[in-house]
């Protein structure tokens, strides 16, 4: 019995079948190795080949995976890589991913987590694709016109491309390398069968065999379809050397006690293993030691051979059967995983049926919608043989939600496209009158046209701010003009530009108390004088633009809060703007302060929507770091906002 691999009985002069070289060194990197028949080596003794096919799989494996790492060294390192949630990552952090793998592991070793990675990102760009195309169809785009990249898919085709050229690099290089080390195998095979029977001292003969079984050792890997073939060989001519040993017991005895010292220890190793609680590292370092048993050490006294291996195969069972009990438990997560994912399915679903009634209502079930869809991606693994069923099954109920949601804003576009008409007849009214001299009969109609404005809905987005800059400009104008007819520069406004112009040179010289209260009530004490003085004439209303700075650099003196020195000069701003008379520039402070209020509240949900990009991504990673700075300074100004509205508020 050999000790793992026993080849058939040989007559002692008979070589193995030769290597074939036809056999190509290097195999497609991409394709599934599945040996053949020829390639599998029987694993056990001859009584056992009836019972031991389940045992017989395991060992297969195991050689398997060594003969694939014996190609190439950095194969084994895969190992080691941790295998992340990539079904629960978005598309950027699949992107920096597939970066960090190609920046900081060998190309050969993360084959199968680029092809996760690949897998997950073509799924769900495609999906992505699938909506964009369904919107661009619905706002009446034409099919065959249809593009939509993203700088997202860019970077990871990028990647990709990197990836498949340093894989390209790698194994051009190595087949180089391969050949010559099969090479070199092959005639230390030949040496070996040309030290039977020589004739020379044994002792000299035997120190030429320690040579080659060193020179064994240290040559590189030999291509992965070649390592059974080319190690069985070499093995077979080995145990030939030791029977032609028997001439010389005490050599031959001394390797022998040697050998089995070694392979106890790796059995020891293999039973602390088979005790531990890790399956799956326990079986990593159980391919090792059978790598080791093979490759570094020869055979054993027959008296032993046996025995010992027998109990590593048994060990090597245990440690097995804890590995089929882990991917049973991985197989109920899995079967949870799918549970949860068809009840998030069926939510999605129940939310498609509902009747769309208004936007507000529309859009909380598309964040409702958007919360499931994470769930669903963070769910987990599914069984690989329900995972394409289940993620159409997913796609199609999102897609019967996205067609129904598409539908409804269809319809609501005819509406707006209706109240666009409406603004437009406005805004013909508003330009027709613009130039009236008819002060008392035009002012209400303008006033009258500046309301219905307001009541009549939204239009499209395209035309909104056009619009509205359109129709605000013959209303201003028109306004402008009855200003200028009432505020026709007098003596007394004057009088006012030239006090003002004075108070002005006085508050630049003043000197502050080291009181920052105290110096705060001198301030507002100030703007209460300038307010008392009066207007002056439209063409020196500069001079309050002076004075909001010089109150500016008091206040920077002083130190005071960001916020309340804001405050400060909008009620100073606010003031300025009251008139009876004329509630119009009011009006304009009001809307504008609304409008950036929904501005900053947009900018703030765009922010915060472009953190689930950063699924899974460190929280110090630059990118990520300068969304939340953005967050916190949106969220401080639309305080001073909405602080600032109702102030306005309350002069109504």
């Amino acid at each position: 019995m050999s000790d793992i691999n026993k080849p058939e009985e040989v007559d002692g002069n008979e070589a193995l079948k030769p290597i074939d070289d036809s056999t190509p060194l290097i195999h497609n990197q991409n394709e599934e190795i599945t040996p053949s028949e020829s390639d599998v080596i029987n694993e056990t003794s001859e009584p056992e080949k009836n019972n031991g096919e389940d045992h017989d799989k395991v060992l297969n494996e195991i050689e398997d995976s060594n003969a694939e790492d014996a190609e190439d060294e950095g194969n084994k390192d895969r190992h080691t890589i941790e295998v992340k949630a990539y079904d629960t990552m978005s598309l950027e952090a699949l992107v920096i991913e597939l970066e960090k793998l190609i920046q900081n592991e060998k190309v050969q070793a993360i084959k199968s987590h680029v092809d996760g990675i690949n897998s997950e990102f073509k799924t769900k760009f495609e999906a992505l694709l699938e909506e964009k195309k369904e919107d661009f169809i619905n706002d009446g785009g034409n099919e065959i016109d249809f593009y939509y990249s993203s700088p997202v898919q860019k970077r990871f085709k990028e990647a990709y491309r990197q990836y498949r050229k340093k894989v390209n690099e790698h194994y051009q290089s190595l087949e180089k390398n391969l050949k010559q080390n099969l090479a070199d195998k092959l005639e230390i095979i030949e040496e070996l069968k040309g030290l039977i029977n020589v004739e020379e001292n044994i002792n000299t003969t035997y120190k030429h065999f320690k040579e080659l079984q060193e020179r064994w050792r240290n040559t590189g890997p030999i291509p992965r379809d070649k390592y059974n073939n080319a190690w069985n060989s070499y093995h077979h001519h080995v145990e030939i050397f030791y029977d032609f040993l028997n001439i010389n017991r005490d050599l031959r005895d001394l390797d022998f006690k040697h050998n089995l010292e070694k392979k106890l220890l790796i059995i020891e190793r293999a039973e602390e293993l088979a005790k531990s609680d890790d399956a799956m590292r326990a079986f990593r370092e159980l391919q090792e030691l059978h790598k080791m048993w093979k490759e570094e050490l020869g055979p054993v006294s027959r008296e032993h051979r046996e025995s010992i291996w027998e109990r590593f195969k048994a060990a090597t069972k245990t440690i097995n059967d804890k590995r089929q009990v882990y991917y049973k438990e991985i197989d109920k997560i899995y079967e949870k995983n799918l549970e949860h994912k068809l009840e998030i399915i069926s939510k999605i679903e129940e939310i498609a049926k509902e009747e769309n009634n208004s936007h507000n209502a529309l859009q909380k079930r598309i964040k409702a919608i958007e919360t499931l869809r994470e769930a669903f991606f963070n769910a987990g693994k599914v069984p690989i043989k329900v995972n394409e069923a289940t993620w159409a099954k997913f796609k199609d109920a999102v897609r019967r939600f996205n067609r129904q949601k598409n539908a409804f804003y269809k319809n609501l576009k005819k509406e707006q496209y209706k109240n666009l008409q409406l603004k437009l007849d406005l805004i013909k009214i508003a330009e027709d009158n613009k130039e009236s001299d008819d002060f008392e009969a035009t002012t209400p109609l303008m006033k009258k046209i500046q309301s219905d404005w307001k009541k009549i809905g939204h239009v499209p987005r395209k035309n909104s701010d056009k619009i509205w800059k359109q129709f605000k400009a013959a209303c201003n104008h028109y306004f402008d003009r009855i200003h200028a007819n009432r505020n026709a520069a007098s003596q007394e406004q004057v009088d006012a530009y030239n006090k003002k112009n004075a108070f002005l040179s006085n508050l630049n010289d003043l000197k502050l108390p080291e009181d920052k209260e105290k110096g705060i009530d001198i301030i507002k004490e100030k703007i209460k004088e300038w307010q008392t003085i009066g207007r002056v004439p439209n063409d020196k209303r500069y001079i309050d633009g002076k004075f909001q700075k010089s109150i500016d650099a008091l206040l920077t003196k002083l130190k005071v809060d960001k916020t309340e020195a804001e405050m400060i000069k909008y009620e100073n701003k606010l003031d300025s703007l009251i008139d009876p008379n004329d509630t119009r520039n009011l009006d304009n402070e009001h809307n504008f302060i609304r409008k950036r209020i929904d501005e900053v509240k947009g900018q703030i949900n765009q922010l915060e929507n472009n953190l689930q990009f950063f699924t899974n991504v460190d929280d110090d990673n630059p990118l990520v770091k300068e969304v939340h700075t953005n967050i916190k300074k949106h969220k401080d100004d639309l305080k001073l906002w909405i602080k600032k509205l109702k102030k306005i508020k309350e002069l109504y």
